[in-house]
């Protein structure tokens, strides 16, 4: 039989080429069959790539099974593989199948590396399945390890005890753990209102040194669905507030069912726009355009202004326009809110005629005198579409001075459209206002580094370091099992994973290039080679939590990042790619607006 050179690079293997592009298990079944048939089969690197393959279908698929069969040809299966099948397992029916996979998998290694990845899956089919016994057993493994000093793993530990209502174990672990993090606390407290102890979650809550959104909603949360005092219109609308801030929505959705459990009216002014408002900023336009049509009484200015602010975020400004038609027909009077959402529909859609049009009707129908939000609104209209000469004659004819934001817009315009001088001295009227302000500086490098003027770049990043002005790390963010996961630009991941995402990132890079995808260097502005500059893209904020993603979720589940900052050209030509290739729906809220990628395309239609 035929053998194939393991030092054959991935990329010249047609067979595993296909391999990664197939999305069924036809498919993965005829390559296989070629597999076998080339003697492809007996490389460990090709067997082991089917398997992850066919995890990576849905769940109904029948992928898991036939990755079972497939699992004893693989020779010496390493940690990774173990891994993608018993994190499969765990989501699935069977998640029993899980700790014998884990099992095998210790009888198989010769040592515990990699061992940490599969421990929060198993642990989590240890508690979906109610398997105490088990669950013990693995817990008295890892004390006797390394893996006792692992927060990671630990809280995977926590999240194990809870899920079977041990909570009195749960908080043994938590109170042995050498490092507790803020995720450690969270479980407890969530854990506490989960089985009634509701006084336990709240003296946890005030020992607990610091806290974050999630601490918030989960107290809050807690506290409505475990009291019987009925919380006011105010304590609900700070909930959805905290929750839409957050950009998660699963919280958000227990305060909806708790005001329909309730029959809390959406007519009452604030509740109804509240709720719009964080189905709006979590991604999920639809509910919230649901939300909106299931008032009886929109007669409340406040919910027509959140809804086309809603579809503005989402760059839906056809559908803003459209609301604030019916709006007029209902003779509901606009006021200055709802002309800086409908502008900035105008503005994300691309809509320069229509934004024109209603910078003009705000004046002249309604006798609103435009405010500077109005003038930046459509600053970053022009600017947006390439328009930087009209841009820059409204901000001269601005009746004030114009802010830091109005010189920000032309100067992102500057860099997205190259730009040079707009973009020089947009820099600088924006630097005399706010000097220190870091992403002036960063566009500012941009338009140099993209111009190959790297002097000018080492020159602005002295000025940085002379007014000890620091640049804001990128810093995506997304929900896995119920965690927040967090991650930085540039940064190690402190994940217990570091390993997988690091691969992962690398097979991603690896398949979209076979799809045309060209790393848009220009993005970096650090004076190293190409290699350098491929490298520092990989480790952008937003492609990390993607990798995550990718790793934790069965193939067609929608994958929701949020990000601090505006997405780069290069991520989302990135994006676009991943959601085709891995047949994933990808939201991305940035700093300005939402991103939906589908199928190779983007909602934002390259106005952003």
């Amino acid at each position: 039989m035929a053998t194939v050179s393991t030092t054959l690079p991935f990329s010249i293997n047609p067979t595993l080429v296909m391999l990664e592009k197939s999305k069924t298990v036809p498919e993965l079944r005829q390559i296989h069959s070629h597999m076998v048939k080339s003697g492809l089969v007996s490389h460990t690197f090709a067997v082991s790539r089917l398997v992850v393959a066919l995890c990576s279908l849905s769940r109904e698929s029948g992928g898991l099974d036939y990755a079972l069969s497939v699992f004893p040809q693989i020779q010496e299966p390493n940690a990774f593989i173990f891994f993608t099948l018993i994190r499969g397992f765990a989501d699935s029916s069977v998640p029993l199948e899980s700790i014998s996979l884990y099992s095998q998998m210790l009888c198989n290694l010769d040592n515990f590396n990699g061992v940490e990845f599969s421990l929060p899956s198993v642990l989590k089919a240890c508690g979906t399945s109610l398997a105490f016994d088990e669950g013990k057993q693995i817990h008295g493994q890892i004390f006797k390890t390394h893996f006792q000093y692992d927060p990671f793993v630990l809280n995977s530990v926590i999240r194990m005890y809870i899920e079977l209502e041990q909570i009195e174990l749960a908080r043994q672990v938590f109170d042995r753990m050498p490092n507790r993090d803020v995720i450690s606390w969270n479980s407890m407290i969530s854990g506490y209102f989960k089985v009634g102890e509701n006084d336990s979650a709240c003296l946890l809550f005030d020992e607990m040194p610091e806290k974050d959104l999630v601490t918030w909603n989960t107290m809050i949360i807690g506290k409505m669905l475990g009291s019987e005092i009925k919380p006011d219109a105010t304590a609900i609308v700070s909930a959805l507030s905290a929750i839409a801030d957050l950009g998660f929505v699963e919280e958000g959705k227990w305060v909806h069912a708790y005001i329909n459990r309730y029959k809390i009216s959406l007519n009452s002014g604030v509740i109804g726009s509240a709720l719009i408002d964080m189905y709006s900023k979590c991604g999920y336009i639809e509910d919230a355009y649901q939300v909106f049509s299931s008032i009886s009484n929109r007669s409340n200015i406040g919910d027509w202004n959140s809804m086309i602010s809603g579809f503005a975020l989402h760059g839906l400004g056809h559908r803003a326009i459209e609301i604030f038609g019916n709006m007029k027909r209902m003779n509901i009077e606009p006021n200055e809110i709802t002309f800086i959402g409908v502008l900035t529909a105008c503005s994300h859609g691309g809509l320069v005629q229509e934004g024109a049009f209603y910078f003009e009707l705000m004046q002249e129908s309604y006798n609103i005198t435009p405010k500077i939000q109005h003038y930046g609104c459509m600053i970053d209209l022009y600017g947006r579409t390439g328009l930087l000469v009209k841009a820059l004659k409204l901000i001269e004819s601005m009746p004030t001075e114009p802010d830091i934001l109005a010189w920000k817009s032309i100067l992102s315009a500057s860099v997205k459209h190259g730009d040079m001088k707009a973009g020089e001295y947009s820099a600088l009227r924006a630097l005399e206002l706010a000097p220190n302000d870091s992403s002036c500086y960063v566009l500012l490098s941009n338009i140099y580094a993209k111009a190959g003027r790297w002097d000018d770049v080492a020159k602005v990043r002295s000025m940085m370091e002379e007014r000890r002005v620091r640049k804001i790390p990128g810093c995506s963010s997304i929900l896995v099992n119920g965690k927040i996961h967090e991650f930085l630009a540039g940064k190690d991941v402190n994940l217990g994973c570091r390993s997988i995402i690091q691969q992962k990132l690398e097979e991603m890079t690896r398949r979209l290039k076979l799809e045309g995808y060209k790393p848009d260097l220009t993005q970096v502005i650090l004076d190293v080679d190409e290699e350098g500059k491929e490298n520092s893209l990989r480790h952008h904020s937003e492609k990390m939590a993607l990798a995550f993603g990718l790793i934790n979720f069965n193939k067609g589940v929608p994958i929701h990042i949020v990000k601090n900052l505006r997405v780069c050209c290069d991520c989302h030509s990135f994006i676009k790619l991943v959601s085709k290739v891995y047949s994933h729906p990808i939201i991305l809220r940035d700093q300005n607006r939402f991103h939906h990628f589908k199928n190779g395309s983007c909602s934002c239609n390259e106005h952003w």
